[in-house]
């Protein structure tokens, strides 16, 4: 017979993406999932395929090395009963000279870059086809993947979600901020693809490297590695705590994660400044979404970072209130992180599901700034031992906080208070925009018998304890309305849970500080005031916070840390009492004029009044969002913004996606920063 001559080929990039759910990273290349069958066809010229005289075989391989022994390399031939354990080709049908082929790699294959190549033979003469080159990531919807994830709705939440929220604030005032995963937008998977192959045990060993990337455990690993850049490894971000952001973006600023992956790239890889836990867990989320791995981003509130990990904070202030000594533990207003879903089969037992990733730099893990995967599961049962880095995050749930008041003469005395670590651990609802609260899948009820046995496993002796019913209370109240250039109220609440009267005196110290735990300056002192309580009654020691004074020392996480001393007369004791205010910006008005459709103009007009009483100079909006906008958009507005004036523009949107989108809008001036706002939109489809 003549030989086979192959004349065209079509590797149908837009079903096959619609089909494996990759449609919305652009039809430009091929991009598949593992485990699932994709087809092409191939058309022959002079002569139609015939299967006794023509075989028809296959080469697919990833990486700078591959080899058939590493898994990054397949040769198989065209057959009528495919395994499914490796990678096959059936015919789905013929017509004429053209022939549709069905091709299928097995769940367990290494993600990645691959070539394809055709190879035919008849009558032991041959040729080989260079076909084109695909994208394979993992597979959630796959029974057999390691990510497999059951639920269709957490599937579209967690993989296909390319906005979401991210929850900041305190534990007393929980609030959201959007955030533009985008993990579908044009570059960014070849910038994660890029992320994999620049990092240093790819640099090592790349033939190690490449054949690992099967394994959703080993990616996590690398992805929390490489966002961060304290190794020297050319990682994405550079972590900046210290409120001078003037030689990059402020971390507050961000509103995405695309713009800070671009910067990476664009800047050949330089570390893009300034990161935050937030923006770290957000593009390591950005990164493992895209990849095909099932992630969500997490906030800890009072995450407590136990460097010497003995599970216990000391804090040490003075009977003023005021903080005696730094001290190199730390506890967060609040701490975010990623959990990613996957199987945890080097485990053994019960470790399946979510696992800690945690790409902020802060300690080391086998020699590099990583943490995770760690189970979920591993944390709440205490299992210390098993991978990875279990001990630290158990600390940043559990740890207890001890407080001693340094009195006059030096001497040193405990301040007993219930614990108040690892609350309302939270994240975004599946399909909504509410909080899911998700602190039971990390610790048992606080008091319960199970707590109990979990801490004596983790040999940790509880040293808070709960509330007491005698004695005497203390508690720290906000008035409403703590907003950013007004003036309001703290007060210390003082009850007496006893039968008799009781004398104290109370001290309440307001301080500027940062989300990492760091105090600023003092902004709100009161004079000790001496107070007797009826039996079964309480009091309030107001303490005025004054625009005047917190003004300067606020940095851009708006924080403020009040403490209340109270001294009890008659036992002796100290009670202190701790609270984050979280001192709100305004709010950002968003309206759609028109009615919102794909391919058609929409014009969103975007609002926000100053509230201060100086006017706002150099005032900026960026907006973005996933199908609404081209990038990024950025309006410089001209004049500054006088008090209680409104800052208005409009600008036109092309909605490129149908659906549900979400419009992202930042503020930035010199005296208003990290201004955040958002609007749901549903985009018609566009009319056939």
């Amino acid at each position: 017979s003549a030989e086979l001559v192959l004349e065209t080929w079509d590797l149908h990039c837009d079903r096959n993406g619609r089909e494996h759910r990759t449609a919305d990273m652009g039809c430009r290349q091929l991009v598949l999932r593992r485990g699932q069958p994709f087809s092409i066809t191939l058309r022959f010229s002079g002569r139609a395929y015939d299967e006794g005289v023509d075989k028809l075989s296959f080469n697919v391989e990833t990486g700078p090395c591959p080899s058939e022994t590493s898994g990054t390399r397949s040769h198989f031939a065209m057959s009528d009963c495919p395994e499914e354990s490796c990678w096959s080709a059936v015919v789905q049908q013929q017509d004429g000279e053209s022939l549709s082929v069905s091709l299928c790699s097995p769940p367990d294959a290494r993600i990645g870059r691959y070539s394809l190549t055709l190879e035919t033979c008849t009558d032991y003469q041959g040729s080989s086809y260079q076909i084109g080159d695909f994208i394979l990531l993992f597979n959630p919807w796959h029974p057999e993947d390691t990510v497999f994830m059951r639920d269709e709705n957490e599937r579209r939440e967690y993989v296909l979600s390319q906005d979401g929220l991210i929850f900041q604030g305190t534990c007393d005032y929980i609030y959201s901020i959007p955030w533009n995963f985008g993990q579908f937008e044009d570059e960014v998977l070849a910038i994660c693809l890029k992320m994999l192959d620049i990092n240093p045990k790819h640099l090592r060993d790349q033939n190690r490297d490449c054949s690992r990337r099967n394994d959703p455990v080993y990616i996590g690993r690398v992805v929390s590695a490489m966002v961060n850049c304290n190794d020297e490894d050319r990682g994405v971000l550079f972590g900046r705590w210290d409120n001078r952001y003037e030689d990059g973006m402020s971390p507050m600023a961000w509103i995405g994660s695309v713009d800070i992956l671009k910067r990476w790239k664009n800047f050949g890889c330089q570390p893009v400044k300034y990161g935050q836990c937030w923006v770290f867990a957000a593009v390591a989320c950005t990164v493992m979404r895209c990849l095909g791995i099932p992630s969500r981003v997490v906030t800890n509130y009072n995450s407590a970072h136990d460097t010497n990990a003995n599970l216990t904070i000391d804090r040490y202030v003075n009977e003023r209130g005021e903080q005696e000594r730094q001290s190199w533990d730390k506890i967060w207003n609040f701490h975010c992180w990623v959990e990613s879903w996957m199987t945890r089969p080097d485990l053994g037992g019960d470790y399946d599901g979510w696992q800690v990733l945690d790409p902020t730099p802060q300690e080391k893990s086998e020699g590099v700034y990583c943490c995770g995967p760690a189970p979920v599961k591993a944390i709440k049962e205490g299992d210390m031992l098993l991978k990875y880095d279990i001990p630290f995050i158990f600390a940043e749930v559990n740890a207890d906080v001890v407080y001693w008041v340094v009195q006059g003469d030096g001497m040193q005395k405990q301040s007993i208070r219930s614990s108040d670590v690892g609350k309302f651990i939270s994240t975004k609802s599946v399909g909504r925009d509410s909080r899911e609260d998700i602190t039971h899948n990390y610790k048992y009820p606080e008091g319960s018998e199970e707590e109990r046995a979990v801490f004596e496993k983790a040999e940790h002796q509880k040293k808070s304890i709960g509330e007491e019913d005698e004695g005497l209370h203390l508690r720290i109240k906000v008035s409403e309305g703590a907003n950013k250039g007004s003036d309001f109220d703290v007060f210390a609440v003082v009850s007496n849970n006893t039968d008799e009267e009781r004398v104290c005196r109370v001290t309440l110290c307001a301080r500027a500080a940062s989300h990492n735990g760091t105090l600023g300056p003092q902004c709100g002192l009161t004079d000790p005031v001496d107070i007797d309580i009826e039996p079964r009654a309480e009091k309030r020691v107001p303490l005025r916070i004054l625009y005047e004074e917190y003004k300067d020392k606020l940095t851009q996480d708006n924080l403020i840390k009040v403490v209340a001393l109270l001294n009890d007369h008659q036992t002796g004791d100290i009670l202190v009492a701790v609270r984050d205010i979280y001192v709100e910006n305004p709010p950002i008005k968003i309206r759609i004029l028109g009615e919102p459709m794909q391919n058609r103009k929409l014009v969103a007009e975007i609002s926000l009044v100053n509230p201060l009483s100086v006017p706002l100079n150099g005032c900026v909006f960026v907006v973005e969002g996933t199908g609404l906008t081209e990038g990024q958009l950025v309006k410089e507005l001209e004049e500054p913004v006088e008090p209680q004036a409104e800052a208005k523009f409009r600008m036109d949107l092309m909605p490129r996606l149908s659906g549900l989108q979400k419009l992202m809008v930042d503020f930035e001036s010199d005296q208003l920063t990290g201004v955040k706002g958002y609007r749901n939109v549903i985009i018609a489809p566009q009319p056939l």
